[in-house]
Formats: structure tokens, sequence, C-alpha cells
């Protein structure tokens, strides 16, 4: 009984440190991950002007589609759904420019998909998210 008590605090520094590593790689980890898609997110976010207004290029789109794809591998499920949904309104309209208050709803729509996967909430809708043109 002795030899228990004298070997407890040995015990409980060791899962201490063990528990304390633990959990510090844990959420180094999800920093590092969390970043990655910070990261990813904007890429595509900016691929998107190829899409609206005087920005509207068919290079950018062309690149917008190549981040897509890679968007497979770290994109929520509510991300790769609205860009699906974007994606068939482009299909759609066959290369003719949508309704601006549509193609204004599906892009708001990645937009908050996006910020949902990186915070968890939002208030903000779709109409929040507005892209203007500057013209030079």
């Amino acid at each position: 009984m002795e030899i228990f008590k004298s070997l407890l605090p040995v015990f409980s520094l060791v899962i201490g440190s063990i528990l304390t590593y633990y959990f510090g790689i844990k959420s180094k980890r999800g920093e590092s991950a969390l970043k990655y898609k910070e990261e990813q997110y904007a890429k595509l976010l900016i691929k998107l002007q190829g899409f609206v207004g005087q920005t509207a290029n068919v290079e950018t789109k062309k690149e917008f589609f190549e981040e897509q794809y890679k968007s497979w591998l770290y994109c929520s499920d509510e991300v790769i759904e609205a860009i699906n949904e974007m994606v068939s309104l482009v299909i759609e309209n066959k290369g003719d420019v949508p309704d601006p208050e549509e193609g204004q709803r599906v892009i708001g729509n990645i937009v908050v998909a996006m910020r949902k996967d990186l915070y968890g909430k939002t208030k903000l809708g779709h109409k929040s998210f507005t892209y203007t043109d500057v013209i030079g």
C-alpha cells in the first residue's frame, strides 16, 4: 500500500503529460487544417470573379474549375453542393449570362457555405455577399 501511495504522483504526472501532449497535437492539427482550408477557400473565392460582372472571363473560369476539382479533398458537403449548384446554373445557361439575381444567389450561397465550414455558424445570407466591379 505504501508503494502505491508513493507511485501515485508519478503515475499522475505521466498520465497528465500524455494527455497534454495528445491534446496539444490535436489542437495544432486542427489549427493547421483550418489554415489550409482558409487558404484554399480564398483561392476559390478569387476565382469566382471569373463568373461575375466586368471580371468575367474564360481563363479565370478555367482556373476556378481546376481549383474546384481539388476542393473535393477539403470542402464540406455544403460547400460542394453550393458549388455544384453554380456549375448547374452555368451549364443551364450554355455560355449566356444568367439572371443576375440568380447568379448572386448561387455565388453568395458558396461564400456563406465556406463561412459556415470555417466558423461553424453565420447570420449572413447570400444577399450579404456582394461583388463590386471596379472600372478603371
